[in-house]
């Protein structure tokens, strides 16, 4: 197994409007449309991906998007992303402020560092990581 075998991770939402910009004003980043390389065979698919290095320069951590698929719903899953910051107390305050909510606050995890736990305007829990 690879250093960081987690490769790719995907978020399912149904408002992409809504989630797009939760993401983007929690983390302070941009997320990117992914056009579908054949859209006639995945109609209602849309996906947003996160910055993420390319293949011939790849840096720490997992790639990922946040997609949108008829038949696949929000919310209630059991996979726990958790996205790297400075300050995962700073991440959960600008995610309740931009309608998600606080599940657990900034918690130390001793010589591991600190995590919250976050709901998304989706309904989905997300973590927040961070060595201070």
């Amino acid at each position: 197994m690879k250093a960081n075998p987690v490769g790719w991770f995907e978020i399912y939402v149904q408002d992409m409007p809504r989630a797009v910009a939760f993401y983007e004003a929690m983390l302070e980043t941009k997320l990117e449309n992914l056009p579908m390389s054949d859209p006639e065979a995945w109609p209602d698919l849309e996906m947003w991906t996160f910055p993420m290095s390319d293949c011939d320069n790849p840096t720490y951590g997992a790639a990922g998007a946040l997609v949108k698929m008829g038949g696949c719903p929000s919310g209630g899953n059991s996979t726990l992303v958790y996205f790297s910051c400075e300050d995962c107390a700073v991440d959960a305050a600008r995610a309740a402020a931009n309608g998600g909510s606080i599940f657990k606050e900034k918690m130390s995890i001793g010589e591991h560092g600190f995590i919250a736990l976050v709901f998304d305007t989706e309904g989905n829990m997300i973590g927040l990581h961070s060595m201070a």
